[in-house]
């Protein structure tokens, strides 16, 4: 293996780059806001967590073992960051006439399956809400004695001034981004918010428990200071979450760790976070539905990795513009790059052993990829070592992974180097990349779109009737049976070995 490349990460926090030093070099302690449970998640979602397993593959592939936990906000919030509003999961189940808990297991099970199509590593924990409230009201009673929130009808209160720069990763202080938050009757300041909300008189609620308040349900922003600081400690590595979060909700869970520590500690020495997804079309947002789920792309024909892959192209700090079109080519690099390897494999001698043996590794259930990444980097050439060093500064700039994405067709070209190489040096890099690049071939990328009218075994008999009458040069009876398969979604590909595929339809 190449000597690594040191690690530079950008810290919203300091608005710099810095250099990344765990706090314990044996286990990086990295912690992810997870999804509120109470509908699919949208693509722009799963944006996210696609930056956040590229970064946690990165920390491992260089040699950190990693200690990751990903919260489940099973417990309802407001709509917004404001103060007042319906609640989310009680909405959700009024709506579709279930319990809140059924909302939310339903919907749990649901982005855990879009993680594992998008091939995204479960966390080290799944850290669920209702699991710790009792937890979260010993946590609030710590902050109150702290003489940092107050009590009125409503609920307590956190009090914003108690706490040194208050709002600092936001950039602001008191700028409105900081205090959008809905006015409510004694509140102190627009910036204070909720740490428990008392059920209203006469309210009937789903989820309430008994606290010192009343009764009622912890606040959105304290679940995430509670989880985060039991299972990692009270400073940790690397906190993550999309960009909107950074504005009030770290902000706010920063200013609940520095009240319950009594110090200036923030929880993370690093916050880190990827940029929207930007939906010109508006189809991104939960609160109006109809909104693009990563279920939408697959009924329409479009494979979950071809995602992966449109997320990957632009940096996680970049706006990232969904369009179908954008799609639409990432599932063509995707199927160009599985043809790439599909050649390289053909002029294999047998299955290699370092195949078999990565097979036998099951990196789910913990396997170190720097293990599996020794195992396949042994011995490289030296053109093969010089693209693993440029691949490994490009990820180590901050995630470049664009810049990263590019030595994939550089490697699969390099004919210098041996077919076998080739794929030890891109199996290397896609442990980082998660593409599945061994595993995914053109025919597994062929799904059929939700609303196909005609099944594959039909496909197959139609093109043996096309064989025959080409065979007869009756060349009007092939071409009404390849208009009819078209005319079905069929796309035909005369002399290529796997004869025709879904067409994708770009109506997203």
């Amino acid at each position: 293996m190449t000597d690594p490349a040191p690690l530079i990460l950008f810290n919203s926090l300091t608005r710099e780059s810095e250099v990344f030093k765990p706090i314990d070099p044996a286990m990086v302690r990295l912690y992810s806001c997870g999804p509120t449970v109470y509908n699919f998640a949208h693509l722009g979602n799963l944006r996210a967590y696609v930056f956040t397993d590229t970064l946690r593959r990165t920390l491992n592939w260089k040699g950190w073992p990693v200690n990751h936990v990903i919260n489940i906000t099973d417990v309802g919030h407001l709509t917004s960051d404001a103060d007042e509003g319906d609640d989310k999961m009680e909405a959700a189940a009024r709506s579709a006439n279930k319990t809140i808990w059924d909302i939310a297991a339903f919907y749990t099970a649901a982005f855990k399956d879009d993680l594992v199509r998008l091939n995204i590593r479960h966390p080290t924990l799944w850290s669920t809400a209702t699991d710790h409230i009792q937890d979260m009201i010993a946590f609030a009673r710590t902050i109150e004695a702290h003489g940092a929130a107050y009590e009125l009808d409503t609920g307590l209160y956190f009090d914003t001034s108690k706490v040194p720069d208050y709002g600092r990763l936001a950039g602001n202080r008191e700028g409105p981004e900081i205090a959008r938050i809905d006015a409510v009757e004694g509140k102190r300041r627009a910036s204070d918010f909720a740490i428990w909300r008392r059920s209203a008189s006469g309210e009937q609620r789903q989820m309430e428990w008994l606290s010192p308040w009343g009764p009622g349900a912890p606040g959105w922003h304290l679940e995430c200071s509670v989880m985060s600081m039991k299972y990692l400690g009270q400073q940790f590595d690397i906190h993550t979450g999309g960009i909107d979060h950074r504005e009030i909700h770290h902000c706010n869970e920063i200013a609940q760790n520095q009240a319950f520590t009594g110090s200036e500690r923030t929880g993370a020495n690093i916050w880190m976070h990827n940029n929207f997804l930007v939906d010109r079309g508006g189809k991104m947002s939960k609160s109006k539905g109809g909104f693009a789920t990563l279920r939408s792309l697959i009924d329409r024909g479009v494979h979950p990795l071809a995602y992966r892959l449109l997320c990957l192209s632009a940096h996680y700090r970049s706006e990232l513009e969904f369009s179908p079109e954008g799609v639409a080519a990432a599932f063509t690099r995707l199927k160009r790059l599985a043809m790439a390897v599909a050649q390289l494999r053909a002029k294999l001698d047998g299955e290699p052993g370092w195949l078999r043996l990565l097979d036998e590794i099951d990196a789910s259930r913990g396997a170190d990829l720097s293990y599996q990444r020794a195992i396949l980097e042994n011995g490289l050439p030296r053109q093969a070592q010089d693209i693993i060093r440029r691949f490994d500064a490009a990820i180590a700039a901050d995630l470049n992974v664009p810049q990263a994405l590019t030595l994939l067709d550089e490697i699969l070209g390099l004919k210098a180097v041996s077919p076998e190489d080739r794929l030890r040096t891109l199996a290397s890099m896609d442990l980082v990349l998660g593409l599945g690049l061994l595993s995914v071939d053109r025919r597994s990328l062929s799904i059929a779109p939700v609303d196909a009218a005609i099944s594959e075994t039909e496909i197959e008999a139609a093109l043996e009737e096309r064989t025959v009458a080409r065979a007869a040069k009756d060349y009007a009876a092939s071409d009404t049976i390849r208009d009819r398969l078209l005319g079905l979604g069929v796309d035909l590909m005369d002399g290529d070995p796997l004869r025709w595929e879904w067409k994708v339809r770009l109506d997203l």
